[in-house]
């Protein structure tokens, strides 16, 4: 039996493979999902992958993961640095959370990127390691489920 796993992606990470490629690569949001499915069939996940640029619509799908204790591995994007809803949001979930970023935030010159309000909820950050990253965070989820 698989554990279901849900990858959330917040703002402009639709846009993957067209937006600012130096930073993010050449893999689009469509391809990045196809990958997740198939790192977490690798693993024994069923992953489904969301990407919304839509605040409330992201804070419903954490709100449903913590009322199913659904594991979540969360890029929320811009939404990272200053969101309060996404904060408690977080805050609320039972079942791991690994917050991953295709960047690493830290290296950026933009000192708000510097500040996470996932954090404090994750069981690890992975950050700086491209679309890799994602596969990496389902890796961390296997070891925090005990799989």
């Amino acid at each position: 039996m698989s554990t279901r796993v849900l990858v959330l992606n917040g703002p402009n990470l639709g846009r993957l493979g067209r937006r600012q490629p130096e930073i993010y690569g050449t893999t689009t949001h469509d391809e990045l999902a196809d990958l997740c499915v198939a790192w977490g069939a690798e693993r024994g996940l069923e992953v489904e992958v969301r990407q919304t640029n839509h605040e409330g619509e992201l804070l419903d799908w954490l709100n449903a993961a913590a009322d199913e204790r659904t594991p979540v591995v969360l890029n929320a994007a811009a939404w990272t640095h200053y969101s309060y809803a996404l904060f408690d949001a977080c805050g609320q979930l039972e079942a791991p959370l690994v917050e991953v970023h295709i960047s690493e935030p830290k290296q950026r010159p933009e000192e708000f990127r510097h500040y996470s309000v996932v954090t404090p909820f994750a069981v690890e950050v992975v950050a700086g390691h491209g679309i890799e990253g994602y596969r990496m965070a389902l890796d961390v989820l296997v070891s925090a489920l005990g799989q």
